[in-house]
């Protein structure tokens, strides 16, 4: 009869994980496929490159920041579900909304709700799939969130450029994205009537807080997140470097992070299930494939581009999934929210900072002072995960 129960709770397990990352797969092909054009897009509607920049980059601070606020909310009102639907709703039904936008202000501020529409959900929505994740493996399960979260978000920019192709104007293709954005509401419906209280998926004896404070571990753990993301290039300034130094021909930019995100499905489906078997010595390739991409990538070899952006989508798909899985297996259940939104505003802090130091030392060619800033990050990483992993045995 014990075996028979574990074997449901098994399956529930894995049909929640499916059904939660079905939702991201469509509410990526929404939102992934917005962020292809939108640049473009706030251009035609008379936005500079200044003003671009500063949405894109603005957008990207509040989504992340805005997720500590998420997560202590959700950990306090218990209401995991109420928030992931209303961030989902936000986060996606904000982008077809694009189509009406006649002025580049009213573009730029549904661009900020989505941002931080996503931020509303993420924290609810990761302590809800940790639950799940203690059955079936902590690392294979955000592993396949993200194996599918990637998928949507090659699918986005492909259906745009499709429709793009096909009728050659831009609210068209944002009204388009109307369709994945229903779906994303429609499935997440149905994981929602299907389990309504996906705490129960979490296996008996998993700990909870005896206080407010989160474990020493995590804020080490913390600390080395925040160094590896600060020394990790964006894609932004990759693209910038390869079109400065002709590494790669313009048409072939695209195809580049094409190749980096399909990368980054397949690495987090081999990351999470490393991580279920040898735990966080796993993110010990996050600085060093870090420091490696790097060295590639500043080059202006052509090759060098192509097998940089092949480590830059296993560093990406290791940070988007047993990052988030570590998490999990080091703060107790009824504090994960809030851990997760801690986690994700130092996330977005540490990228905002480290972006901008490396996009300044890029323009003022101290490309010597680049690659140095990136190791030392990435060196300053690795003690402080070799520091969590003894608090955690601890």
């Amino acid at each position: 009869m014990a075996e028979r129960t574990k074997s449901t709770s098994l399956r529930s397990a894995w049909r929640f994980v499916a059904l939660m990352g079905i939702v991201s797969l469509f509410a990526d092909m929404t939102y992934e496929g917005a962020r292809s054009l939108t640049g473009q897009f706030l251009a035609l509607l008379g936005a500079g490159a200044a003003v671009i920049g500063i949405v894109a980059g603005m957008g990207e601070f509040l989504g992340y920041a805005f997720r500590l606020a998420a997560g202590i909310v959700a950990d306090r009102t218990g209401r995991y579900w109420g928030l992931t639907f209303l961030g989902y709703a936000v986060n996606v039904l904000s982008v077809p909304t694009l189509a009406l936008a006649g002025r580049w202000e009213t573009a730029a501020g549904l661009m900020f709700a989505e941002r931080l529409g996503k931020a509303l959900r993420t924290p609810a929505r990761d302590a809800m799939l940790s639950h799940a994740a203690s059955q079936m493996g902590r690392g294979l399960a955000f592993g396949i969130h993200e194996a599918l979260d990637q998928l949507g978000a090659i699918l986005g920019p492909l259906l745009m450029a499709f429709v793009l192709r096909l009728w050659g104007d831009y609210r068209t293709a944002f009204a388009t994205l109307l369709v994945p954005a229903a779906l994303t509401l429609t499935v997440l419906t149905i994981a929602w009537w299907s389990y309504p209280a996906p705490q129960y998926l979490e296996l008996e004896g998993a700990s909870k807080s005896s206080s407010a404070a989160l474990p020493s571990a995590f804020w080490r753990y913390l600390a080395f997140a925040a160094f590896a993301v600060a020394g990790f290039p964006h894609f932004q300034l990759l693209a910038y470097h390869f079109k400065a130094v002709q590494s790669l021909p313009e048409p072939l930019i695209p195809a580049a992070f094409g190749l980096a995100m399909a990368t980054d499905a397949v690495a987090a489906l081999g990351m999470g299930r490393w991580f279920d078997r040898f735990g966080l010595m796993t993110l010990i390739v996050v600085p060093t494939l870090t420091l490696f991409a790097a060295l590639l990538l500043f080059t202006s070899r052509p090759d060098g581009a192509w097998l940089g952006m092949v480590l830059w989508g296993i560093v990406m798909g290791a940070q988007e999934s047993i990052m988030r899985a570590a998490i999990a297996a080091m703060t107790p259940s009824d504090r994960r929210a809030t851990a997760y939104g801690i986690f994700n505003a130092a996330y977005g802090l540490a990228w905002l900072m480290g972006g901008t130091l490396m996009g300044f030392l890029y323009d003022h060619h101290r490309f010597g002072w680049l690659l140095a800033f990136i190791a030392v990050t990435q060196l300053f990483a690795l003690p402080l995960l070799l520091s969590a992993l003894r608090r955690r045995e601890r």
